[in-house]
């Protein structure tokens, strides 16, 4: 499922208004058709039914004209607000503006902060608002009455259905411009918008429900729209094993992990990525370390390497590592390493020597981020997996900045330092290094917990390890990581399951991508176009 900028979706209604020669008042009508049919189909029949509809100028305010026709055809006793001067409606807007007002629909402008509108919300026997303010083209923070009037909807206690998308909500970034209304229901037109499936908006959409309003296919094909969302028919499963395979067929991993205190993060790495399918994983950490990661796990074998006098990995240990490295068909490299200094140097010499595609986590992120000029140099494919504060650090800036622009800035270091960056977090993000990137779908907020994400390094490492490209292997792991917490959430609880539940889970949930049915569905509830 392709997610649209506004500025893309502006463009394939001009084409197809200005090349395919439907009119805008087509789309418009069609909009408002559509729309009332889903919202019919959750809240219907509406004969007798009190529905409120405010609008804007613009077209988002059109179509909000359309649907109140179709309301009024529908025997309920709808009242338009229109926010703002009727003279500055114009185009289709300004022609269904005025068909309501032949139909005797009433239709108030609204052009004070002290007007009755604002205070309907305490009026008893509304079926429905309707958010028709201000459509996917806000770029800045929403004030006066276009405030006032999302607060009024927001403070209703009839449910909210937005058109297109809630009035406040950037569409390319899916942050609040100063506030925005949350809907029950938002019906989408064409094609979904980036910021309807990231948060914080996301909390605002509701049930997003997508409709086709007669965009020509092959406009959107050459829109070359380079975002999408991550679901079962993006992602692939690992390569299948022989029915002759031995273990070091299936793939030879090797992660470099663990300081004092931290060796619970090298044991959940090389427990998920035995768990995820990889035939060997060897675990190289600090010697002194090793008895108790051998009491640890037991699958995953240990390589004891030289260490420093705070007991973390030794840049004497290089050689070593180099020389294992020749066996090996990927790295791991990072959770709960520390930031000792020698540690710190041993990273970036390993990141620009390795001779195996890596999945470099935590404390090799910390590393890389005082260089991250070292990315640049790798021979190797490289996927980044920083949640956001490590992200921070990589790109500059504040976890705000990260936050408020995450795809934007997924997408820009991926493409300055050619490595595959999975931003995690509520909608993890997976960006490549051509400028394409893809937004999670699986997942839930019980990954929150230690653990979790050094269990994401090593399916990730053990996809690479298989054979699968750093790309398909960041997005295949990241999947099916999501899909083992809500599989977690399902048959364990909301929250309070473990990182090693999701270890436990896996074999089961790869099934999901091998073509078995997988548990349980997207937690993006989007529905299928409506005829």
């Amino acid at each position: 499922m392709l997610l649209v900028t506004a500025d893309q979706m502006r463009n394939l209604d001009r084409r197809t208004i200005q090349e395919a020669g439907v009119p805008g008042a087509v789309l418009m009508e069609n909009a408002g058709r559509t729309a009332y049919q889903v919202i019919f189909q959750e809240y219907g029949p509406f004969r007798g039914k009190r529905i409120v509809v405010f609008s804007g100028p613009g077209n988002n305010g059109g179509d909000g004209f359309v649907l109140a026709r179709y309301f009024h055809q529908g025997g309920a006793h709808v009242r338009v607000f229109l926010v703002g001067d009727a003279e500055r409606v114009s185009g289709d807007a300004r022609v269904n503006l005025d068909i309501c007002k032949n139909m005797d629909i009433p239709v108030r402008e609204v052009r004070s902060e002290e007007d009755e509108a604002f205070q309907i919300h305490n009026e008893s026997g509304i079926r429905l608002m309707v958010d028709a303010l201000l459509g996917t083209g806000l770029n800045s923070d929403i004030r006066g009455l276009y405030r006032r009037a999302v607060q009024t909807m927001n403070a209703a206690s009839a449910p909210v259905v937005a058109v297109d998308i809630p009035s406040g909500l950037d569409s390319n970034r899916g942050i609040i411009l100063g506030e925005a209304v949350r809907a029950d229901l938002t019906v989408t037109f064409g094609l979904p918008k980036i910021g309807q499936v990231l948060y914080p908006g996301r909390e605002h959409v509701g049930r997003l429900v997508l409709v086709d309003i007669s965009i020509p296919n092959r406009f959107i094909e050459e829109e070359r729209i380079e975002q999408a969302l991550l679901t079962p028919q993006t992602v692939q499963a690992p390569p299948p094993r022989a029915a002759d395979a031995h273990k070091g067929h299936a793939g030879r991993l090797f992660v470099l992990a663990g300081a004092p205190g931290k060796t619970g993060a090298a044991a959940l790495t090389s427990l998920a990525a035995v768990r995820a399918g990889a035939g060997l994983v060897t675990l190289g950490v600090p010697r002194s370390l090793n008895p108790i990661l051998e009491a640890k796990i037991t699958e995953p074998m240990t390589w004891p390497l030289p260490e420093t006098d705070d007991r973390t990995l030794s840049l004497q240990a290089f050689p070593e590592i180099l020389k294992q490295l020749e066996g090996q068909s990927a790295l791991a490299l990072g959770p709960g390493l520390s930031t000792h200094s020698e540690t710190v140097d041993l990273v970036l010499r390993l990141v620009e020597a390795c001779p195996v595609p890596a999945v470099l986590d935590a404390d090799a992120l910390n590393a890389v981020s005082r260089d991250p000029g070292v990315l640049n140099k790798a021979r190797v494919p490289l996927i980044l997996t920083p949640h956001p504060g490590e992200m921070a650090r990589l790109a500059g800036g504040s976890i705000q900045d990260i936050q408020n622009d995450r795809l934007g800035v997924a997408r820009r270091f991926a493409l300055t330092h050619h490595v595959v960056l999975v931003l995690k977090g509520a909608r993890t993000l997976v960006a490549f290094p051509d400028g394409s990137a893809f937004v999670n779908t699986t997942g839930n907020p019980g990954l929150a917990g230690g653990g979790t994400g050094d269990v994401l390094t090593g399916i990730i490492a053990a996809f690479l390890a298989r054979g699968m490209t750093a790309g398909e292997a960041a997005k295949s792991g990241v999947y099916l990581h999501g899909l083992a917490g809500d599989y977690c959430r399902r048959s364990l609880g909301p929250v309070g399951y473990l990182a090693g539940d999701l270890c436990d889970v896996l074999p089961r949930c790869l099934s999901g991508l091998d073509g078995l049915p997988a548990e349980p569905a997207s937690s993006i509830p989007l529905t299928a176009p409506v005829p």
